[in-house]
């Protein structure tokens, strides 16, 4: 029994040290990933920040990014600005919930989406509130709009609880061309410090 006992609590021991050697080399593999990611980004480079904002919150966060790394800004408004009204998510009538429910609403053309001097710039940070697990849709003409080849792209997304989940990825395959980032998610109410730390872990 002693025996049986003593076998037992070598196999648990044996298994215990891989798993811990596993999870170590997922975290260095991670962090790898994060460096050269972070290595790639022209930090000399002109820096801009491109977002659409339904309620203010992206907003916000597009605001310190710019402040954080000298870039310039520019904000995608709707030809049709939603209106408060609009964006009412517990009334089935409101703008935004016919368009989560019919993707030929989706279109929406914005007042600019081409911006000046587009060329110059080496890293653009793209913002958008997540509407129903996916990237904002006011943000789509301004991706499909514009040649990204030659760029560091890099999301960040406001949200009360849901994560940026598979948001960038979806813009990235719509753009068809850049160097995307896994970009972050922020809570509505992120502080300024918040925002300014993960730009920190970018290297600016």
């Amino acid at each position: 029994m002693k025996k049986i006992m003593l076998l037992l609590l070598a196999c648990v021991l044996s298994l215990g040290l891989a798993a811990c050697g596993a999870n170590t080399t997922g975290a260095n593999t991670q962090n790898k990933e994060s460096q050269e990611a972070v290595q790639a980004i022209n930090h000399n480079g002109k820096v801009l920040v491109v977002y659409f904002s339904g309620t203010g919150n992206t907003k916000r966060v597009a605001t310190d990014i710019a402040k954080a790394t000298n870039a310039d800004v520019l904000e995608l408004q709707p030809v049709q600005p939603y209106s408060k009204e609009d964006l009412d998510y517990h009334n089935k009538e409101s703008r935004v919930m016919k368009e989560m429910d019919n993707k030929a609403l989706r279109d929406i053309p914005l007042v600019k989406d081409q911006p000046d001097n587009w060329s110059q710039y080496d890293t653009v940070f793209v913002g958008y509130p997540i509407w129903r697990h996916n990237a904002a849709w006011p943000i789509d003409n301004f991706i499909k709009h514009n040649d990204f080849t030659g760029k560091t792209v890099i999301p960040f997304a406001t949200s009360v609880d849901s994560g940026i989940g598979e948001s960038g990825k979806l813009l990235q395959q719509m753009a068809g061309t850049g160097n995307w980032h896994t970009g972050h998610r922020f809570a509505s109410g992120a502080s300024a410090s918040e925002v300014q730390e993960w730009v920190k872990s970018l290297g600016f």
